[in-house]
């Protein structure tokens, strides 16, 4: 297992919460996008090699992505898709799971939380992720939820929070 000090997790927010939706070509996702891509960018430079995600619709695949194409820069880095349970994508629409499977079998590894789904299982794959990170990159843009959920967990912990505002 990667070495907690060189590992860095994300929390952000899915579609529902982010102004544009599931409007990917918006201009405002594109720029978050980016921001994105260089705070891992800006991670990687200070010595982060390993990227925990927690594989949700919105800002954890925009996450996930831009690692991925980070990598193809830096052989040196590993993703790990952290899943709270096996049943995550199963409700998504069917291009949603095929872009869930296909980032998925991009990460290094694959670290399943809960054998199934329960109540608490996706915030156990956000204590995972900060547990085993020294840094939280996260899009925040103050309501409660996950996100929330996953900051104050961090911050309780004492990991540090490179926060990415929703514009």
């Amino acid at each position: 297992m990667p070495e907690r000090k060189k590992s860095c997790c994300f929390t952000g927010h899915r579609p529902g919460k982010l102004p544009w939706g599931y409007k990917e070509e918006d201009p405002r996702c594109c720029d978050l996008k980016r921001r994105i891509y260089d705070a891992a960018e800006a991670a990687y430079e200070e010595g982060f090699r390993h990227f925990l995600c927690g594989m949700a619709q919105g800002c954890d695949q925009y996450f996930c992505e831009c690692v991925l194409a980070l990598r193809e820069k830096h052989e040196d880095i590993t993703i790990e898709a952290a899943i709270p349970c096996p049943e995550q994508a199963d409700a998504w629409p069917e291009q949603e799971k095929q872009r869930y499977r296909r980032l998925v079998e991009a990460c290094s590894y694959e670290t399943v939380v809960s054998s199934h789904y329960t109540p608490y299982c996706m915030q156990r794959r956000d204590r995972y992720m900060v547990d085993h990170a020294a840094l939280v990159i996260a899009v925040f843009d103050g309501t409660s939820g996950g996100t929330r959920y996953t900051i104050d967990y961090a911050i309780k912990k004492g990991v540090p929070i490179a926060d990415l505002p929703v514009n």
